[in-house]
């Protein structure tokens, strides 16, 4: 399991070790864990938002994986402000859902994440194509981000205001890394 995406080298045993320190806060809404994510990352909270696994999900397709040793004071954070359903730790054979897959196409590589699609140039970084997602605030994306390199664009979770946005922000994230890694191998 690769904490906040990067990629993750480590032994079986460090793995294990990381599992039991991580711990998944559950929400009811996407627009719960959305706002429990900024409001923890403006309080210097690390957190990451995933796809739990099914048997923990509680409605909503959307967690925050969170370091256990902060259990604390995450619930301090968030109590009256976001509702948080359970915090449970990950252990055992709780893995969380890759959502990220990369696919290669002659000079192109496409970043789907969730339900979204981010298709970008391999020499220049430019995007050229976004597609997937039925929320309403997709479109204004698409015209955002399409024939910008990655490298010049406002992060869509920033723009909008629904799990596509999200989604589209994380195939973006992953898309620049993508890119960025290429660039210096060069």
């Amino acid at each position: 399991m690769a904490w906040f995406g990067k990629s993750n080298k480590s032994s079986a045993a460090q793995r294990g070790k990381q599992q039991v320190e991580s711990g998944l806060v559950i929400f009811y809404s996407v627009e719960d864990a959305i706002m429990a994510e900024r409001i923890l990352n403006k309080n210097d909270i690390r957190c990451r938002l995933v796809a739990p696994p099914p048997f923990l999900r509680k409605g909503c397709d959307l967690a925050l994986e969170i370091n256990l040793i902060q259990q604390a004071a995450v619930q301090r954070i968030l109590q009256d402000r976001v509702p948080v359903v359970q915090i449970s730790p990950l252990s055992g054979t709780a893995e969380l859902l890759d959502i990220i897959k990369v696919s290669e196409y002659d000079g192109y590589t496409m970043v789907k994440a969730g339900n979204m699609k981010l298709t970008f140039e391999n020499a220049s970084g430019m995007i050229v194509n976004t597609s997937g997602g039925g929320c309403p605030d997709i479109p204004y994306m698409n015209i955002e981000l399409v024939g910008k390199r990655l490298d010049q664009i406002r992060r869509p979770k920033e723009m909008g205001h629904s799990l596509c946005s999200l989604m589209l922000d994380r195939a973006a994230e992953g898309a620049q890394e993508i890119w960025e890694e290429r660039k210096s191998q060069c």
